[in-house]
């Protein structure tokens, strides 16, 4: 039998939460448990409305977003695009790419957002039903240094996806820098596009291309700080967060915050 969870008590993880801790620690295959948490589902193979019945059931208290993890599917993996048609419509992406980023202000993962349309493409109705897709970036090795910088890739055995439903309310989910920031300031969405499709296609380069897409990495990601500096930060946000049990567990006043 499962535990009972007292109300108000409620799965509240931001999203350097879901990728550094949660995404990571699945991707490296540790910790079993997080499938009480975040189970493996196709979502793609069901309607969004059917989605909260395959909740984890640690977070069966949740109504309004579900979280799960989704496996790469077999057309991705041979170099197609991904299907996101259900049998009652489609999940269709919304604006470009955007980068997550860690407490430190440095760049762990991309987030692609999406919204659900009812009936067939292109001219489904727009519903309530959104969805913020996670993928992680590969962790540098700590035996880095500065002269064997590897350019950054995008892990795609496993995404990480939150379903939710438009209620009107506000909050806090994602985090954007602060100052002191790594970069001079956010890059643009076309910069960010350009970078994430690098880092798709960073296994297929050749070395030439290799050398010159880690020199706009350098330029893009670490602006003029230096390597070291920015080393040390990713050692500090690595013990910071994936030695630690289950995080964004919160407590409220014995209701659901959105």
């Amino acid at each position: 039998m499962g535990e009972i969870i007292s109300p108000g008590f409620r799965f509240y993880p931001t999203e350097e939460e879901l990728i550094s801790f949660y995404l990571h620690k699945k991707l490296e295959g540790k910790t079993p448990k997080l499938d009480r948490v975040i189970p493996v589902v196709t979502i793609y193979d069901l309607d969004p409305w059917h989605l909260p019945n395959c909740h984890g059931e640690l977070c069966m208290g949740d109504r309004e977003q579900w979280f799960f993890f989704v496996p790469r599917q077999e057309r991705e993996a041979r170099g197609g695009r991904p299907c996101r048609t259900t049998t009652s419509g489609y999940w269709k992406a919304t604006g470009s790419p955007s980068y997550v980023y860690s407490t430190n202000s440095k760049v762990i993962g991309v987030k692609k957002s999406m919204v659900f349309y009812k009936g067939k493409a292109p001219t489904g109705g727009k519903t309530k039903w959104k969805m913020n897709e996670y993928r992680a970036i590969q962790e540098e090795n700590n035996s880095t240094t500065s002269s064997t910088f590897s350019i950054p890739k995008l892990r795609h055995e496993m995404s990480l996806c939150r379903v939710y439903v438009i209620s009107g309310s506000f909050r806090a989910f994602d985090r954007r820098p602060v100052a002191p920031v790594i970069t001079t300031s956010e890059p643009s969405k076309s910069v960010i596009k350009e970078n994430v499709n690098k880092m798709e296609a960073t296994s297929s380069l050749d070395e030439e291309s290799l050398a010159i897409q880690e020199q706009d990495y350098l330029n893009y990601f670490q602006g003029d700080q230096n390597p070291n500096v920015n080393e040390a930060i990713n050692k500090r946000v690595k013990s910071d967060l994936h030695d630690v049990p289950f995080s964004g567990w919160e407590l409220f006043d014995g209701r659901y915050l959105l």
